[in-house]
C-alpha cells in the first residue's frame, strides 16, 4: 500500500521541507505562501495546489504542518476529507487533534531537521483509531526519516526539547569549538571541518557502543591527561547548568 500512498502537506515550512525531502516522493502540498509550496513542490517532484481542500481529497495521509493555532481553522476546511492525518503541530496534544478530526486515523510525530537527511528522531503517540487506519504503512514511511521512538503524551514535550533543539544546541557547541580554535590560530574553515566531523564521528561510536556517553568519555580522558582537565574547564564553566536552562526555558515556553 505505501508505494500507492500519496502524500499530502498542509503547510510547506521548514520542517514541511525537511519532512518531503527524507520521504524522497512526490508530495501535494498547499501553503498560505503559493510560492513556497510551488518551490517545495518543484524541488522533490510534487505538486502545489492551490487550496488545503484540494490536498486533503487526492492525498491518502494528510500530513499537518500548519501553525498549531491553525488547527481548527485547518480542520474546518479538510476534516470531512481526511481519512489518516499525521501531525506534526507543536503543543498539540493528540486528544485535540481527534477533536478535530473525529473520524481520521491520526498519528502524532514530533520530528526533528535531520529528518531531511534519513538521520532524524521522531517521538510517535497513536491515536485511539491508529490500528484501524494504515498504521503499519504510515510508520514505514516515517521510519524513512530516522529513528521512530514510541512516547507517552506527557513526555512528548520534554522528548521534543531534547532531540528537535538539539541540533542547534549541538551547532551552537561546534561554533563555540570553531571560536575557541580559530583565536589560537587554526584556519576557521579547517576548524568547521573538523568540528563537524568529529560530532558525526561521536555519533557514530556511541551508536555502535550503546549510547555510553560516560564510557566514551572515560576512552578519551586519561586520568590527569589534557582531555581531563578540558572537561573539569567545562564543568567549571556550567556547562550542565547552561544545558539544564535551556531545556526548562524550551519545555516552559511549550515550542522549540
Amino acid at each position: 500500500m505505501l508505494a500507492l500512498m500519496r502524500i499530502g502537506l498542509i503547510g510547506a515550512g521548514n520542517m514541511a521541507a525537511a519532512l518531503a525531502r527524507g520521504f524522497a516522493e512526490p508530495v501535494l502540498v498547499s501553503d498560505p505562501d503559493a510560492s513556497r509550496a510551488q518551490a517545495l513542490a518543484a524541488e522533490v517532484g510534487g505538486e502545489a495546489l492551490p487550496s488545503n481542500a484540494e490536498v486533503a481529497e487526492r492525498a491518502d495521509l494528510i500530513v499537518l504542518c500548519h501553525k498549531p493555532a491553525q488547527l481548527e481553522e485547518v480542520a474546518g476546511e479538510i476534516a470531512s476529507h481526511s481519512r489518516a492525518v499525521a501531525s506534526i503541530l507543536w503543543g498539540v496534544r493528540i486528544e485535540a487533534l481527534e477533536d478535530a478530526y473525529p473520524d481520521a486515523a491520526v498519528y502524532r510525530f514530533m520530528p526533528n531537521i535531520p529528518v531531511e537527511v534519513g538521520r532524524g528522531v521522531l517521538g510517535y503517540v497513536p491515536g485511539r483509531l491508529a490500528a484501524s487506519g494504515p498504521e503499519r504503512d504510515v510508520l514505514d514511511l516515517f521510519e524513512r526519516l530516522g529513528t521512530v521512538i514510541a512516547l507517552d503524551e506527557a513526555a512528548v514535550d520534554v522528548a521534543g526539547a531534547l532531540y528537535s533543539c538539539g541540533p542547534a544546541f549541538f551547532a551552537l557547541v561546534a561554533e563555540a569549538l570553531v571560536e575557541a580554535t580559530t583565536r589560537r590560530g587554526l584556519d576557521q574553515t579547517a576548524a568547521r571541518r573538523m568540528a563537524v566531523e568529529t560530532m558525526a564521528g561521536t555519533a557514530a561510536v556511541l551508536s555502535e557502543r550503546g549510547d555510553d556517553t560516560l564510557a566514551l568519555r572515560r576512552r578519551v580522558a586519561s586520568p590527569g591527561g589534557v582531555t581531563e582537565k578540558g572537561l573539569d574547564a567545562l564543568e567549571r564553566g556550567g556547562v550542565r547548568d547552561a544545558f539544564d536552562d535551556a531545556i526548562g526555558t524550551v519545555v516552559g515556553q511549550g515550542a522549540p
